[in-house]
């Protein structure tokens, strides 16, 4: 048993019959009444995202998680299916557990949490950002050029991105994982 001191980013609790991962979270102190802790958790098995607010020292069933590095092999339908670098072992995930699912190219190494009692996967962790290459995008209109103008643009596995205008199909550009981003264009 853990309590709310404990409470970090990532982390696997059971709660309301359900297993869940913190993906934001905040200590709060007032300047009267007691210390709480508001989260924002993420349903494992439904991908449902819900707000929840734990008073100070309540304590919480944390799950014990094992992470394995894992490379992405190929999407099937709504699953996508990964292998263990260490012993070569395959599982297949459904699409609602990975964050940011459109920005995974083969070859890909992620961590996935795996929970000790059942190895049922809970989480994929993703790199903080990719690099992948344009397929599609309009081009650049000459003297279009007002102050941080986005075109849309097609990547390699088929997410669509906002990027500066002159980036070109056939460019190899970084994007943050989390927001689904454009960061920079990579030069070769």
């Amino acid at each position: 048993m853990a309590n709310t001191s404990d409470i970090r980013k990532g982390l696997c609790i059971k709660y309301n019959n359900d297993i869940f991962k913190i993906i934001e979270f905040l200590h709060v102190k007032p300047g009267k009444g007691p210390a709480f802790v508001r989260t924002k958790l993420k349903s494992v098995s439904s991908g449902k995202v819900i707000d929840n607010t734990f008073s100070a020292g309540h304590k919480i069933d944390s799950i014990r998680v094992e992470t394995n590095k894992y490379q992405f092999l190929y999407k099937e339908a709504d699953q996508y299916h990964f292998m263990n670098t260490d012993n070569y072992e395959q599982i297949g995930i459904n699409s609602n557990i990975i964050d940011s699912s459109e920005l995974l190219k083969d070859g890909e190494i992620v961590n996935i949490s795996i929970n000790s009692e059942d190895s049922m996967p809970l989480a994929v962790d993703m790199p903080a950002s990719v690099i992948l290459e344009i397929t599609h995008t309009e081009p650049g209109i000459k003297g279009n050029t007002a102050t941080n103008a986005t075109k849309p643009a097609i990547t390699e596995t088929g997410a669509k991105i906002n990027v500066p205008l002159f980036i070109n199909e056939g460019d190899k550009i970084k994007i943050e994982t989390e927001k689904g981003t454009y960061i920079e264009r990579i030069k070769e």
